[in-house]
Formats: C-alpha cells, sequence, structure tokens
C-alpha cells in the first residue's frame, strides 16, 4: 500500500519543524523556555467586570444611605437587589436579567401588598391588650418579680443617658428583619432555584399566616400599652436609638418614621420578627452541618431578647410567632408530598397503559 503524503501535511511538517527549531534555538542561548503570554480567559474578564460592577453599586449604596437612610421599604430593597444581580451576572446576556425579574416581580408585589394591607387590620376587630400582659406575667413572672419581660429589661439595662454597646447590637438585629429574606433569597435564586422555590413558598405561606392572625386578632405591643396606662413606662425608640451612636442618626429616624407612618401599630400578635429570623434558621439548620447550629440558633435569640427589651413585642408574641414558624413548615411539608403524590399519578397511569399496550401485542 502506498502512501501520499498531500501538499497541505508537508507545509505542516515543515511549519511545525521550524518552530521546533526556533525554540530551540531560544532555548540554547538564553537557557529558558520561550515564554508566551497567557490567554485572557472568559472567566477572568467576567471577574474582573463583576468586580467593578458590584464596587459601582457598593459606593451608590453608600452614598444614598448617607442620604437617605436604611430601606426598610420593599420596593427600596427590590431595586438595590435587582441591581446586585445585574452586577454579578453582568456577563451573562439579558435573558437573564430579565429571568430574575420575572421571578421576583410577584414576591415584590406581595410585599408591598403586605405593607399596605396590614396597616387596614385594625380596623375591624377591638384590640387586645391585657391577654398579652397576663400570658407574660405567667410565663415570666417567676422570674421577673411579676413584671412583663419588657419592663423587666429596660429597668435593668436601659439608660436614657448613655447608649450602650448592646444598643448599637439591637439596632443592627432589628433592622435585619427587613433585609435577612430578601438577601437569603436573592443569594438561593442564583446559586439553586429548587432551593429558592422552597424558600419563598414557606417564606410567603409565614406571611399569610400573620396577615392573617393581624386581622382577627389586633394585639397592641408593651410600648403602647405602656403609652395608655396598662404598663409601667416602656420606652419606645430603644430598637433604633443606636444607630444615633454610631453617627447614623438619619438611618434611625428613617426606620421610627416608618413604624409610626406605614406600620400597623398594633399587629404585636404574633411577632412576624421572631418568626422570619427562626424561619431562617429552620431552613438552612437543614441544609448545613450541625457545627453551625449554635450560630444559626444565636439569630431567633438575638431577635427576641430585641423584641421584648425595646418594648416592641410580649414573650407571648415571640413564642406565637415561633410556633407559626414550625406551623408554616408542616403544612408547606403537607401541601409538597401532596402535591408531588398528584403528579406521580398520571406517570404511573402512562406505564400501566404502556404495560397493557405490549401485552396486547403479545
Amino acid at each position: 500500500m502506498s502512501i501520499q503524503i498531500t501538499n497541505a501535511e508537508q507545509t505542516g511538517d515543515e511549519a511545525a519543524k521550524k518552530s521546533r527549531t526556533s525554540d530551540e534555538n531560544h532555548r540554547n542561548a538564553t537557557g529558558l523556555a520561550p515564554i508566551s503570554a497567557p490567554p485572557v480567559t472568559e472567566s477572568e474578564t467576567s471577574v474582573a467586570r463583576r468586580a467593578c460592577g458590584l464596587l459601582i453599586v457598593v459606593a451608590a449604596f453608600v452614598m444614598l444611605l448617607t442620604v437617605n437612610g436604611l430601606p426598610t421599604d420593599p420596593l427600596q430593597i427590590f431595586l438595590w437587589i435587582v441591581a446586585v444581580e445585574i452586577a454579578w451576572n453582568s456577563h451573562l446576556s439579558w435573558r437573564t436579567h430579565l429571568g430574575f425579574l420575572r421571578d421576583w416581580i410577584g414576591i415584590v408585589i406581595l410585599l408591598v401588598v403586605y405593607n399596605f394591607s396590614r396597616g387596614f387590620a385594625d380596623d375591624l376587630i377591638p384590640v387586645h391588650i391585657t391577654e398579652m400582659i397576663h400570658a407574660d406575667t405567667a410565663l415570666a413572672g417567676w422570674a421577673t418579680g411579676g413584671e412583663v419581660p419588657s419592663v423587666w429589661l429596660q429597668n435593668h439595662l436601659y439608660d436614657p443617658l448613655h447608649t450602650h454597646w448592646y444598643d448599637v447590637a439591637i439596632s443592627f438585629v432589628y433592622f435585619s428583619h427587613f433585609v435577612a429574606a430578601p438577601i437569603v433569597a436573592a443569594v438561593l435564586w442564583f446559586r439553586n432555584r429548587t432551593v429558592w422555590l422552597s424558600f419563598v413558598r414557606r417564606w410567603f405561606t409565614l406571611f399569610a399566616l400573620g396577615l392573617i392572625t393581624y386581622f382577627v386578632y389586633p394585639a397592641m405591643p408593651p410600648w403602647l400599652a405602656s403609652d395608655n396606662g396598662y404598663l409601667p413606662p416602656v420606652e419606645h425608640g430603644v430598637a433604633t436609638r443606636g444607630w444615633y451612636a454610631i453617627g447614623m442618626a438619619h438611618g434611625g429616624n428613617l426606620l421610627t418614621e416608618a413604624q409610626i407612618n406605614s406600620a400597623n401599630l398594633i399587629a404585636a400578635m404574633p411577632s412576624l420578627h421572631s418568626a422570619f429570623s427562626l424561619f431562617i434558621c429552620v431552613f438552612f439548620m437543614q441544609r448545613v452541618s450541625r457545627r453551625w447550629w449554635p450560630l444559626l440558633l444565636a439569630y431567633p435569640l438575638a431577635m427576641a431578647f430585641t423584641l421584648m427589651y425595646s418594648g416592641e413585642h410580649y414573650l407571648i408574641d415571640v413564642l406565637v410567632g415561633w410556633a407559626f414558624t414550625g406551623a408554616t413548615f408542616l403544612l408547606v411539608h403537607l401541601a409538597e408530598s401532596w402535591w408531588s403524590s398528584q403528579a406521580e399519578v398520571p406517570a404511573e397511569a402512562c406505564a400501566v397503559t404502556a404495560d397493557d399496550a405490549v401485552l396486547v401485542s403479545d
């Protein structure tokens, strides 16, 4: 058999020999291998673009923070999350950004509706006041000398003339309620959409349960009960005074204004602050090693202390909020199990039909 070598193959071999000869001459002359510049990969370009975009977002956030204060409105938070998403995925196509908006627009609408609707919850049913006072006295009176926890904590820890380190800490803890769940949801959307959907289903079930309870059981918080003479003095605004100590007085003013102007002042039962903090904790306890559990559990415990010390909620509000979290996980789990079982029925029916067809053909 004869082997034919084409001109292209000959040319390729000659070019390869010349390249090897050039490399050998360079190595002989310098004692070093030839140096070639590494190509700039797409990943390196993406990282640089992402870092630049995130720096721009952070700079804009800090600038607006000094002007407008801390963002607590769901629409504001959503716009910042969109900005981070665009910066993080700046190397991807516009379809990715539209997909993010598609998945989140329903969430934002529900949050806005929730914020507006809960303000009308106190217009339908008489407000409950003394029931929570009696419950807290029964639950904690043995340790507080018969006082509700909010009164006892402020008598022992609150100083109107001096802001302690824990006053600053609870301001951060209290503010985290407005941003923790949206940030977690955004991170999960980036990493795993299936887990994101699981998180969102439980998130809004908990929202719905809380909102329904606000309508059927409006309840007055400790500081407002104190203002109306049902409790000894309980200072209001403790949850935001820490911002003044670190030079962010505008942030404190904005939070206080949001509490007074847009919040439902008698939506104390249950405490969704405590419910959402435990919700985030339990959601991740199922997905991380047990060595991280103490850190996760510290968040709902810190939130419970913050709410009672600041006079925003009773102990019973906190406990009922935790109970709502447990009920949410149970209800959504049962609903998901039922939905999965219903989805399996058509598949099994198709399989039976296929088997019957085989038997008929045989």
